[in-house]
């Protein structure tokens, strides 16, 4: 009996720690396993009890790069039990937080993590050397994201301005002219962006699974809609329902639990890719000839392709804000409104937060008793939901290599690829 075990511990270049083990056995896949080694770091558990208006800043810490996207994602759940309306203008603040967390997420995973994958480098720092250039562009990137995050949100990480019904602060409006002349600036290298990821070759694979992204009507979404779709199958859902919709189950290798569709028991994806495929004809004009030009149309069902996504995003989130810091800085119609908190009135209830995190889908479900403490918490986060995706087009790729004859370590490279291509965050997805 022919038998090859590829191990992968530490998976290199991925928030947080997690290990491949794969076992090859008479040119068959025996078995492909993504563990999350991971402790559980029980942030549902230490919000139990406290006041509401906490809950944003201590959700905020399950992630450096995402925690914009946490406090957002907070602020709705806690909101729809108030029943509070905020206003257009508190929207686009939230929009450019939110997309501030995208420069620095997506910059930092293309180049940093994901590019030495296909310029045969161990990091990113060969890169310095070799196109010092190329090197400086993406991290001018990830500062500007910063920048846009410290601005609207008060620091570059856990933002501080955002609370229930509006912010406490928001820039002057020079502040949203200065941002929107660098954020045109930096179009243009997205844009090459696209095509640098589009020319590193990849394997021909499709997931079977679904897609899941956030969904609105004639707009690419990522804070402002409470509909969810699975792009695939074409079931919309209400963000509230989502624990009548997506099931979490344990897995006895992995640390964080697993999700699949509670209906078909499916995998499924989320995150740039899921949101290309599902809001392609929403992206902005420079964005959408980047993806055409690169063949990037939905459907596209090429998990590795989710970095080419990511890169699409980058032009779509520099091109949109820029017009977003612009109409801030007019103030004129649906913006001239405050950004101040409107009044509520705190009362007992059950509430579920949806935001497009920039790795994706993310669900905070929040239950208040009458003094507006929390009684139980829920947080369902864009890793935890694609490992089982992540474990079925592992498999795929594999079974694909070996019966190419390809060798043990092309096959681990490969495998490798494709985990990073997903941009997990493995210490979130235990949260």
């Amino acid at each position: 009996m022919a038998k090859t075990a590829l191990h992968v511990d530490h998976v290199a270049r991925v928030e947080g720690h997690g290990n491949i083990h794969v076992v090859i056995e008479d040119g068959r896949v025996k078995t492909c396993e993504m563990n999350v080694t991971e402790p559980a770091r029980l942030f549902e558990s230490m919000v139990r009890g406290r006041v509401f208006d906490d809950v944003p800043y201590v959700a905020s810490r399950v992630c450096g790069i995402c925690s914009s996207s946490h406090v957002i994602t907070s602020l709705k759940a806690i909101e729809s039990i108030f029943g509070v309306q905020v206003s257009d203008r508190t929207n686009a603040l939230r929009e450019l937080l939110a997309y501030g967390s995208y420069l620095q997420n997506h910059a930092t995973h293309l180049f940093v993590f994901a590019a030495p994958d296909f310029l045969g480098m161990g990091s990113v720092f060969p890169l310095a050397e070799i196109d010092r250039g190329l090197y400086d562009k993406a991290l001018a990137l990830k500062a500007l994201g910063n920048e846009l995050c410290t601005e609207v949100g008060g620091r570059s990480v856990h933002p501080i301005t955002a609370v229930v019904g509006g912010f406490t602060h928001e820039p002057p409006r020079e502040t949203f002219l200065a941002l929107a002349d660098k954020l045109d600036e930096a179009v243009a290298f997205a844009v090459s962006a696209v095509d640098l990821f589009k020319s590193f070759e990849v394997p021909d694979i499709r997931m079977s699974g679904d897609f899941l992204a956030m969904q609105a009507d004639g707009r690419y979404p990522v804070c402002d809609s409470d509909e969810a779709l699975f792009v695939r199958s074409g079931k919309r859902f209400d963000a509230a329902d989502v624990e009548n919709v997506i099931e979490e189950y344990e897995m006895s290798h992995s640390g964080a639990l697993f999700a699949r569709c509670r209906d078909t028991q499916d995998a499924y994806m989320t995150g740039a890719l899921a949101r290309v495929n599902a809001s392609w004809s929403n992206l902005c004009h420079t964005a959408k000839v980047a993806a055409a030009k690169v063949g990037l149309r939905p459907p596209e069902r090429n998990p590795y392709m989710n970095n080419v996504a990511q890169a699409v995003e980058l032009v779509d989130v520099l091109e949109h804000c820029a017009r977003l810091c612009r109409e801030l800085a007019a103030g004129e119609g649906n913006l001239s409104a405050s950004s101040a908190p409107v009044p509520y009135q705190v009362r007992a209830g059950v509430g579920v937060g949806f935001t497009e995190a920039p790795r994706g889908a993310l669900f905070h479900r929040l239950e208040l008793d009458e003094e507006g403490r929390v009684v139980t918490a829920s947080i369902l986060t864009p890793t935890a939901q694609n490992l089982a995706s992540m474990e079925a087009d592992m498999r795929a790729v594999v079974e694909k290599l070996v019966d190419e004859g390809c060798s043990a370590d092309a096959i681990r490279l490969e495998v490798e690829k494709l985990v990073r291509a997903y941009d997990p965050c493995f210490s979130c997805s235990v949260h």
